[in-house]
Order: C-alpha cells, then sequence, then structure tokens
C-alpha cells in the first residue's frame, strides 16, 4: 500500500476509536462524531420550518391528547436517565409536541426533542398506548442518536470510497470502475441498510420501555405492527429494506415486552395480566 494511503488508513482508525460512544439504554457501541452542540441547532431550525409550513390540527381534542401522551412519555424519560444518573445527556434537549394536519400515516422526534405526529396516523392508532408505542420510537431515535450515527456513517462510507479509489489508482480504468462499483454495493447491503434496519430495532425496543415507565401497556406495541401489516402493500427482503419486516417486529416486540414490563414495575407501574 502506498505511504500515504497507510497514512490516511491510522488517521481513520484512530478517528474511529476516538468516536465509539455507547446508546445508554441498550449498551450499543456506536460510530458517532456528530457531537450535539453540532446537530441540535440545526435540527430546531429545521424543526420552526416544518412547522411553519404545516398546519395544526384545529381538533383540539386530538390534538391535547397526543401532547398529553408525549409529555408522559418525556416524564418517563427524565425519570429513567436520572434513576440511571444520566441527566447530563438529556442536556440541550428542548421538547415539543405536536400533531398536524396531515393524512399521511408517519410521526418523527428530532434530534433534540421536537416531536410531531401526523393526524393520518391516528386511522391506525387508535388507542393511547399505540399513540404512546409510536411516539416511544420516535423519542428512541432521538434519544440513541440514530441520526447523528448515519451521518458520521455516510462520513465514513465516502471516505472508504476515497480509499478504493487510491487503492485502485493503478489499475486499468475498467478495474477501477468494477471495484468502485462492489464497494458501492458493498457497503450499501452490508453496512448502511444493517445499521439503519439495526437502529430501528434498537428504536422499538427502547420506545416500549419508555412506554411502559409511562404507564402504557407495552403490549400494545406489538399490536401497532399487526395493524400496519393489515394495510397491505408490497414489502422488498428485509436485506434490502432499511427497515425490519413487520412480522420481526411484532416477534421483537412480543418477546420484549416481559423485560420491559419489568423494568416499569421499579418505577411503581404495574400491568394486568
Amino acid at each position: 500500500m502506498h505511504k500515504f494511503n497507510k497514512i490516511v488508513v491510522f488517521f481513520l482508525l484512530l478517528s474511529a476509536v476516538a468516536a465509539c460512544t455507547t446508546v445508554k439504554m441498550t449498551g450499543r457501541k456506536q460510530f458517532n462524531v456528530v457531537p450535539n452542540s453540532q446537530i441540535f441547532p440545526a435540527s430546531f431550525a429545521q424543526y420552526d420550518g416544518f412547522i411553519k409550513s404545516h398546519a395544526l390540527s384545529n381538533d383540539t381534542y386530538q390534538a391535547q391528547r397526543v401532547k398529553r401522551i408525549g409529555n408522559r412519555l418525556v416524564k418517563a424519560v427524565q425519570a429513567y436517565y436520572k434513576s440511571q444518573g444520566w441527566e447530563k445527556d438529556l442536556a440541550g434537549y428542548q421538547w415539543e409536541v405536536n400533531l398536524v394536519k396531515d393524512p399521511q400515516m408517519n410521526a418523527f422526534c428530532m434530534p433534540g426533542g421536537k416531536i410531531v405526529y401526523y393526524d393520518g396516523l391516528l386511522k391506525v392508532t387508535t388507542t393511547d398506548a399505540e399513540i404512546a408505542a409510536v411516539m416511544g420510537h420516535e423519542i428512541a431515535h432521538a434519544l440513541a442518536n440514530h441520526g447523528a450515527e448515519r451521518m458520521s456513517m455516510s462520513y465514513g462510507q465516502q471516505l472508504g470510497s476515497i480509499l478504493t479509489l487510491l487503492a485502485t489508482q493503478k489499475a486499468k480504468p475498467e478495474d477501477q470502475k468494477k471495484w468502485m462499483a462492489i464497494y458501492g454495493y458493498g457497503s450499501q447491503l452490508g453496512v448502511m441498510l444493517p445499521y439503519s434496519r439495526k437502529h430501528e430495532a434498537e428504536a422499538d425496543k427502547i420506545g416500549q420501555i419508555l412506554m411502559a415507565i409511562a404507564g402504557y401497556n407495552p403490549d400494545a406495541a406489538a399490536q401497532v405492527w399487526v395493524k400496519m401489516s393489515r394495510l397491505g402493500g408490497q414489502q422488498p427482503p428485509e436485506f434490502l429494506s432499511t427497515h425490519p419486516s413487520n412480522e420481526s417486529r411484532m416477534q421483537n416486540l412480543k418477546q420484549w415486552a416481559p423485560e420491559a414490563k419489568k423494568i416499569a414495575k421499579k418505577f411503581g407501574v404495574v400491568f394486568d395480566k
């Protein structure tokens, strides 16, 4: 390998080690080079732009209902983090919950705690517990810094592409093109998509714990995906998808529910058998 290439690889490995952090609620190691101090201001600005360009729901009952559920989940987050001595991890969060008037079945929580629920999703999530399951999942993405991690992985993918180009610079043009294509497909199918699916599964698990601590029966989380699977629509094979299959999510959530109830019990929450 060219001396310059070796130097680049060395600093990449050094950066990877330095940027290795831990998702507190699962213990998973993650690669993250984007601090909250950098991503939060951009997130808040994007959120403000979104709210200005989207109408809030004029259904007072549903808007207050969604806010109430969201605020209970935020209190659950704060209670759990306090119990673990992680309060500093919530520094800079500016929690806010809004129901927007939009027929899409969607919801999100931006880095920093800005939560948006689309009223179109209320057609499927009809109970408070089902709403809490979806909202808890989205809050979990923010808490686990999945957005920053995806940005970091994208930077890594781009650097890997540069290294592949450098490593094949003496190859024939057609061979170099082939290796670049192999790297592109390999990094997408072998790294980026699996990480996206891992994020979704991790958010499912964390969200289920949060909804349980907030007092919502975690069994409802699997029911959401039972309903989603009934909506129809062709799903791509799981290995080609950014999300786990509905079946995988249902199975996981049913398996994890007892653990969520056990954790919630420590906060004085008990569910009927």
